[in-house]
């Protein structure tokens, strides 16, 4: 057994952009249409843990996709925690065997993985864009993100992408990775808070 990616470079990535948001900045507009910063927290609060189940095979009440209805005051020692969890779960070899179960949905571990691997980069830059924050792309974890994107993104498999992103931006075929993750996310690269891109 292998461990097919390791999250940890994306979710130390993500826990910085986190842990350097301040307080004046929860109320800030994502590139996640309607979503503020404080949404887009707390719904990595809830997606960490989700993805930390089923990496161990374990139930996780609700289907994932909830937001705590207040960020706690502790969110960012508490989102660190459990990003650091999320990254060890999916280490263990067993994590991306058999299938797993997140957000009310079964299917193939390793397709699982790939799903919490792209959470983890895009909402990371969702957040480094929306509070003027630099992003560090690892690239491990974009190419990954990539093909998973660009998978979900083949003409006629666009009821795949129902509920995961927006409509896909045109990108360049020869822009760098990210930004072509990022437009088969549905985002533009170059979005700004006056923006709103729909999907998230």
């Amino acid at each position: 057994m292998t461990i097919e990616h390791d999250l940890g470079p994306a979710a130390a990535e993500a826990a910085r952009v986190a842990n350097g948001i301040r307080d004046d900045q929860l109320d800030l507009p994502t590139p996640c249409a309607q979503w503020s910063v404080s949404d887009l927290l707390r719904h990595f609060l809830e997606l960490t843990n989700a993805f930390t189940a089923a990496a161990r095979k374990a139930p996780f009440p609700g289907d994932g996709s909830a937001r705590p209805a207040q960020l706690p005051p502790d969110w960012r020692p508490r989102l660190a925690r459990q990003l650091d969890a999320l990254a060890a779960a999916w280490r263990d070899p067993e994590a991306w065997q058999g299938e797993a179960e997140a957000g009310g949905v079964t299917m193939p571990a390793a397709v699982m993985g790939a799903v919490a691997i792209d959470e983890l980069v895009l909402h990371a830059w969702d957040l480094a864009r929306a509070t003027g924050r630099p992003f560090a792309s690892d690239p491990a974890s974009v190419q990954a993100s990539l093909g998973f994107a660009a998978a979900m993104s083949v003409p006629g498999e666009e009821a795949g992408r129902e509920g995961l992103y927006g409509p896909v931006v045109p990108i360049p075929a020869d822009a760098p990775a990210l930004d072509r993750l990022l437009g088969y996310a549905g985002r533009d690269p170059q979005w700004s808070p006056s923006e709103e891109v729909v999907g998230g």
